[in-house]
């Protein structure tokens, strides 16, 4: 077995995580990130439930809930609910709830362990195999960041009028960068409270539009809780697989499992792990019910005004009111087609010019949010991944320029029809890459040397590998879909190359999640640590640390 980085480890036998608590930040101001910051749990004397212990362990579901309220979420929301009405709700409520199965087990690995997914990657895998994998999972990044840089770009447009061309919109992102590192030096609570609100922004404007628009509540209800889809088609089927490609995204398990080693918790008591994992779950439920509650706001309005509507249909009233952008709709019979500047456009033509610029600060503040969650994502997985130690300018200028760059040339040189149509591409590849999040977090929340008392239960593995199987089965549904419509042999032939690599790493991963499952006849080489215990290196800075 070849020789690993040292740093915090995973305790072993009858210990429960790290040993100890972090040690004191000597790093330079303009390395430190803000989960240096470690938020202290108050002691309330009794091992019961506690609002004091809850409040300090909020902070980390908000953060990881932002990704579920991202743009890209928001346009799968308003498609669907124009498209299928009602129908899907409960499609939406069941990808939630899955998230929160798959931010559980990311919860579970770093409070447990005191590493997140990226850093255990980097002990357990191979060099070539955790190269590829840190590839992988950065592209699911600047996919999403591009999602958050076109929603963004998009709601200065509208709040503008069209003054603020997209390619102005996506220049004006550049300023997150600055003012992210800005609000970073305020520690930790005064970020998450920044975030929290976002969240209650959100909240508000669709919300907004939820009473004005006032959805049939018996619908509303009968849509979340009945599975069903009369005389639904493939444009639906799609909308349903879309709505869980833009919700459960693979970056966010990595933040989810970072951002949890930010309170201080005494891995060496099983009592004190087994409290904050409680805790934080409790936290995670809260937030992601929140953000349920803002996608089921934004896909119940479009169900209500806009099912079965045409195109002809928004043309008419649009030009009947003062909206500028009256020539957005075509002057046919076509199904309404709706995207979140369309969404905003045929909001204001029928609701009045309010609807449309609140449901653009809507936008805005999901754009915003998210864009900087990502960021978060992007350091964490590279510090992980590579053991890399960049500066924080350098770290937010490298993710924010791989967001911007492609989006900008989409922006300055075609219209705003591209740059939403972008968003669906980009939901797909979210869907596409979720394997390559779920089987590491299942694979190594499954080993019991790694895990001790907190290893999966043989519910938890069920449920989970008939996550993996579904998005799997999701994923062969986009191929056999998307595939015959490239029309060209080249474009056949890359795709035939990077369907078969994409085959290859799954197997591999399937593999290495075997032998963590206890198929230790499979085991071989360095990868027999999967089967038997965690690394030398591991128990020996366990050791060390203890001194």
């Amino acid at each position: 077995m070849g020789s690993l980085e040292k740093e915090v480890t995973v305790a072993q036998n009858k210990r429960y995580g790290t040993i100890g608590e972090p040690e004191p930040c000597t790093k330079e101001e303009s390395e430190r990130t803000y989960l240096d910051e470690r938020i202290a749990v108050p002691n309330t004397g009794s091992p019961g439930f506690s609002f004091r212990k809850l409040w300090a362990f909020t902070g980390p579901g908000f953060l990881m809930s932002i990704a579920y309220l991202d743009p890209g979420n928001i346009e799968s929301d308003l498609q669907c609910g124009a498209i299928a009405g009602f129908k899907l709700l409960w499609v939406l409520l069941g990808a939630t709830v899955l998230g929160l199965l798959c931010q559980r087990l990311a919860v579970r690995l770093g409070v447990v362990t005191g590493m997140d997914l990226a850093q255990i990657c980097r002990y357990y895998y191979p060099k070539a195999p955790r190269w590829i994998l840190w590839i992988l999972v950065e592209i699911a990044i600047i996919g999403s960041d591009m999602q958050e840089v076109i929603g963004t770009a998009i709601a200065f447009s509208l709040l503008s009028s069209g003054r603020i061309p997209l390619w102005g919109g996506v220049l004006i992102t550049i300023i997150d960068t600055l003012f992210f590192l800005f609000l970073d030096k305020y520690g930790l609570r005064k970020l998450e409270a920044f975030f929290a609100l976002l969240i209650t922004i959100m909240a508000v404007t669709f919300g907004y539009e939820y009473v004005v628009v006032k959805p049939d509540q018996r619908e509303v209800l009968k849509g979340m809780f009945y599975p069903y889809c009369s005389g639904c088609g493939s444009p639906e089927l799609l909308q349903a697989v879309g709505i869980i490609g833009a919700i459960i995204m693979p970056h966010n398990i990595y933040l989810h499992s970072s951002l949890v080693k930010s309170r201080v918790v005494d891995r060496k008591q099983k009592q004190e792990v087994s409290e904050a994992n409680m805790y934080y779950m409790i936290e995670s439920s809260i937030a992601l019910f929140v953000s349920f509650l803002i996608n089921l706001f934004v896909m119940a309005v479009f169900a209500e005004a806009f099912y079965n509507k045409t195109n002809q249909d928004a043309y008419d009233v649009c030009q009947n009111s003062s909206s500028p952008h009256a020539d957005v709709f075509p002057s046919n019979n076509d199904s309404l087609s709706v995207d979140i500047y369309k969404g905003g456009v045929i909001l204001g033509c029928f609701f009045g010019p309010a609807a449309l610029y609140i449901w653009a600060v809507g936008i805005l503040a999901a754009g915003q949010s998210s864009t900087m969650t990502g960021t978060y994502a992007g350091q964490f997985v590279m510090e992980g991944f590579l053991n890399l130690k960049w500066s924080r300018f350098y770290r937010v200028l490298f993710t924010r320029s791989c967001a911007i760059i492609p989006t900008v040339f989409v922006a300055a040189f075609k219209d705003v029809e591209h740059l939403t149509g972008m968003n669906d591409l980009l939901n797909v590849l979210q869907s596409i890459l979720l394997p390559f999040a779920l089987l590491p977090v299942l694979t190594f929340t499954s080993m019991r040397p790694l895990m001790c008392d907190f290893v999966n239960g043989l519910i938890g593995k069920i449920v989970a590998i008939l996550l993996i199987a579904l998005i799997m089965a999701i994923n062969l549904y986009f191929v056999f879909v998307y595939i015959p419509m490239l029309d060209s042999i080249p474009l056949y032939v890359l795709a035939a190359v990077l369907l078969f690599f994409y085959a290859v790493f799954n197997l591999y991963l399937l593999w290495t999640c075997c032998l963590a499952h206890g198929a230790e006849c499979l085991s071989w080489g360095r990868h027999r640590q999967f089967s038997y215990e965690v690394p030398e290196d591991l128990k020996n800075n366990i050791s060390n640390q203890q001194q």
